[in-house]
């Protein structure tokens, strides 16, 4: 377990080739097979160990939470495997995150994988136990991405160069900053309010991402984050993307950028839109906890990771 450079966060071993590999579901059961992630984990010289619950079914969940939870621990535990990858989000990682003991993972920690409802992981490991995580595709996302998504999650997980240049389609906010990211997905990063796996938003890059919700939902969930003080002393904001949203048949009047830079227009932090990261084929991976710069311009916007050590 190494510290980076100026950072108070944990950095789990990177992979490499030969290290075993685990596939867990914490939250939705899976709807297909896997196998064109299993083979993808394998072509970059993975041996990878499925959990109980990546067959297993109760209600709309990968089993029970019982089970959810004694899959995720045995990897957690099993100091063969040097990273634990989510099969999909969905809804259920709140149910199981405080039935875990991560007093192992604490002392030997290592990647945990995923986006949308895996929010829950990387916002919990962040707040209690400061290790970074991987936001990134995940097994039941992996034949729909890009192949410059999966590039980019294999970079993350073997510590090659994770360095980001991008065009946004809508105006950003112009400036640069230097900071831990975090974040994830807005839904949960709200349900995450008041618990002890709510993060400290102070003096950080924000990254945030959200798909079918409705636009008015938008708007409150970015109130919470105002009236609470997260975005007072942030240092950025990353938007990914929005998709999906939707609205009521009296119109809200806004788009999803809009009704963001209206939450956060007093504030004077670097603001990027379409980030390539969320609930998208070109879903990129993002190392959370780790120290980013950005450098945004009103359409032009970079991302690196200066501290890392390749």
């Amino acid at each position: 377990m190494t510290n980076n450079q100026n950072s108070t966060y944990h950095t789990p071993p990177y992979l490499t080739i030969g290290d075993t590999v685990a596939i867990t579901c914490p939250a939705k059961k899976l709807t297909r097979d896997i196998l064109d992630a299993v083979t993808l984990l394998e072509s970059w010289g993975l041996n990878v160990v499925l959990g109980e619950t990546v067959k297993a079914s109760w209600h709309q969940f990968a089993g029970t939470d019982e089970l959810r939870a004694s899959d995720m621990q045995q990897f957690l535990d099993d100091p063969n495997i040097k990273a634990i990858f989510a099969a999909r989000g969905g809804y259920g990682t709140i149910r199981i995150i405080d039935r875990i003991d991560f007093s192992v993972f604490k002392k030997h920690p290592k990647w945990i994988i995923g986006f949308s409802d895996i929010t829950v992981l990387h916002s919990h490991i962040q707040a209690v136990y400061k290790t970074e995580s991987i936001h990134g595709q995940m097994p039941l996302t992996i034949p729909d991405g890009s192949s410059v998504s999966l590039e980019t999650l294999r970079k993350a997980l073997f510590n090659e160069a994770l360095d980001y240049n991008y065009t946004s389609a809508v105006k950003n906010r112009s400036g640069e900053a230097n900071a831990v990211l975090i974040g994830g997905n807005l839904t949960l990063l709200v349900m995450m309010a008041g618990s002890v796996s709510e993060q400290d938003y102070s003096e950080k890059i924000l990254f945030l991402e959200d798909v079918g919700e409705y636009l008015y939902s938008l708007d409150r969930m970015m109130w919470n984050l105002k009236r609470s003080g997260k975005l007072t002393y942030l240092k950025g904001l990353i938007v990914g993307s929005f998709s999906e949203m939707k609205d009521n048949d009296i119109p809200f009047g806004q788009t999803a950028e809009q009704i963001i830079m209206e939450h956060v227009k007093e504030f004077d932090f670097p603001v990027c839109f379409n980030f390539p990261a969320g609930h998208i084929n070109d879903n990129r991976a993002l190392i959370f906890g780790r120290k980013v710069n950005i450098l945004v311009e009103e359409q032009s916007v970079s991302l690196t990771y200066p501290e890392s050590q390749y």
